[in-house]
């Protein structure tokens, strides 16, 4: 800094570090509608009556606590200074005022209930799940979200929500320069709703405990293991709309994401349409004889989008995640093994289940966990194999 100042030309120079700065900040990530602003103070107005409800709350709240602090204070300071002993004041000896004390009692009691009635109002509301249009199931998996549309239009629906592999490629090689707009937000499957419908929101885990959080909706639930809670919304906008986790729930608890995307009724109704085909389409004989190339390339995606977060791209694992990569496990000729550690996990939860991937899926993913790295062992584990290890 000091070289701008020693040279004659530092108005210049001073400008063009000034417009670095600028520009520097210029190519940060932007505002995103529907999510978290860029030096975001406040909370969010919102899309829903509890949105904005909770906005008008935290706001006269903060205003009344604001005008009580200062008023205090202002008295305390005030009297501090007007009756100091530098300007002759004596302390004064005297025994408690009971009308002082009924006052600094009752205002305060009057302060709170004031406070309290409308926040009750509020909270109340949050909890009443009850004559819900949509009720979707959210599951919190290490790291993604599980959906299931359990009642309602597109029942029967279910999916994985998992954070783009593009932005989890951009973030591991350290994000430079200019920001797509949703970075770390991009997700591959959001949760799709319908405009101006109550939809319920069923919360739970599968491994440690999580939390499903949309500040423009207004909800947050933590999702337990063992657990069903429920919150519900109603938006009133369409558009999408950010979340994350809220509850530190491991190493990768910042790539967790929500999308919420609101759709008009018609469009809603197509995109149901159009998942089912979809769900028709991936619902895989598992009595179907697979060659391994084709199995080969299948399990590469679902590794991808499932595994690589812990035991990485190169199956090395990280820290306590065991490797793959030259594992007994994977490399043992009796494929049950590893078929029973994919269904129903193994060291706690630490490994959790994929239970809810297809036979076809997981039958993909050993195989190519069995063929990738150093494990080529040539071994090919059909999803009639899986199918035989489900009940057991």
């Amino acid at each position: 800094m000091k070289s701008i100042w020693r040279n004659k030309n530092w108005p210049a120079n001073l400008l063009l570090a000034a417009g670095a700065t600028i520009g520097g900040a210029a190519h940060a990530v932007s505002d995103l509608p529907g999510g978290p602003s860029v030096r975001q103070l406040n909370m969010p107005i919102g899309v829903t009556k509890i949105a904005q409800e909770q906005h008008f709350l935290h706001t006269v709240m903060m205003i009344l606590c604001t005008v009580i602090f200062i008023a205090v204070f202002a008295v305390m300071f005030y009297s501090i200074w007007k009756h100091r002993k530098s300007v002759g004041h004596k302390a004064a000896n005297f025994h408690e005022s009971v009308v002082v004390e009924v006052i600094w009692t009752i205002v305060p009691f009057i302060i709170v209930i004031l406070m309290a009635l409308p926040a009750t109002k509020v909270l109340v509301a949050q909890k009443d799940t009850t004559n819900a249009d949509l009720t979707v199931k959210t599951t919190g998996y290490q790291w993604k979200w599980g959906y299931d549309y359990i009642k309602g239009e597109g029942e029967g629906l279910a999916f994985i929500s998992t954070l783009d592999s593009s932005q989890r490629a951009m973030s591991d090689a350290g994000a430079k320069g200019e920001m797509p707009v949703d970075y770390l937000f991009k997700v591959d499957n959001p949760l799709v709703v319908p405009v101006n419908k109550k939809i319920r929101v069923i919360t739970t885990a599968n491994d440690v405990i999580h939390a499903f959080a949309v500040p423009q909706l207004g909800v947050k639930q933590d999702a337990i293991p063992g657990f069903v809670r429920d919150t519900w919304f109603r938006a009133e906008q369409v558009g999408d709309y950010y979340g994350q986790c809220q509850e530190l729930c491991g190493k990768e608890h910042a790539y967790m994401p929500i999308h919420v995307k609101v759709v008009s009724a018609a469009d809603y109704t197509a995109w149901v349409d159009t998942k089912k085909k979809e769900a028709a389409a991936k619902l895989d004989d598992p009595t179907k004889v697979w060659a391994l190339p084709e199995m080969l390339a299948r399990g590469e995606k679902v590794y991808a989008a499932n595994c690589a977060a812990c035991h990485q791209a190169n199956g090395k694992g990280a820290g306590p995640i065991k490797p793959l990569d030259g594992a007994a496990v994977v490399l043992d000729a009796d494929h049950a093994k590893q078929i029973q550690v994919l269904l129903k996990g193994q060291n706690n939860g630490a490994m959790p289940s994929w239970k809810q991937l297809s036979d076809t899926d997981l039958a993909a993913v050993a195989s190519f966990t069995k063929n990738s790295w150093s494990n080529k062992t040539g071994q090919l584990v059909q999803p009639a194999e899986v199918l035989a290890q489900r009940g057991k």
